[in-house]
């Protein structure tokens, strides 16, 4: 699936307040054709608040975002950003 502006994505990391939840993020920036120094493609994000107010604009590496919470090998995803909504 392309990556597209507005998709929203959650954080996998477990490094969140429980009762804050998983970090979201939304796409403001397809990918840009252009890789980067480290050679990897970016996309520009924002972090959303609880009540959807959009916080921390900033360019992420597109292979942080993942479709499936699983692994090729069917290994539960410990790191990165699953897809929420399309």
């Amino acid at each position: 699936m392309p990556i597209e502006p507005g998709q929203i994505y959650r954080s996998l990391s477990n490094r969140h307040h429980p009762s804050d939840g998983p970090t979201r993020i939304r796409i403001t920036n397809a990918p840009i054709g252009a890789t980067d120094l480290d050679g990897m493609r970016k996309v520009q994000v924002v972090t959303l608040t609880r009540d959807g107010r959009e916080i921390r604009t900033r360019w992420m590496r597109v292979d942080k975002l993942h479709t499936t919470p699983t692994t090729r090998d069917g290994a539960p995803r410990r790191t990165g950003y699953i897809l929420e909504t399309q």
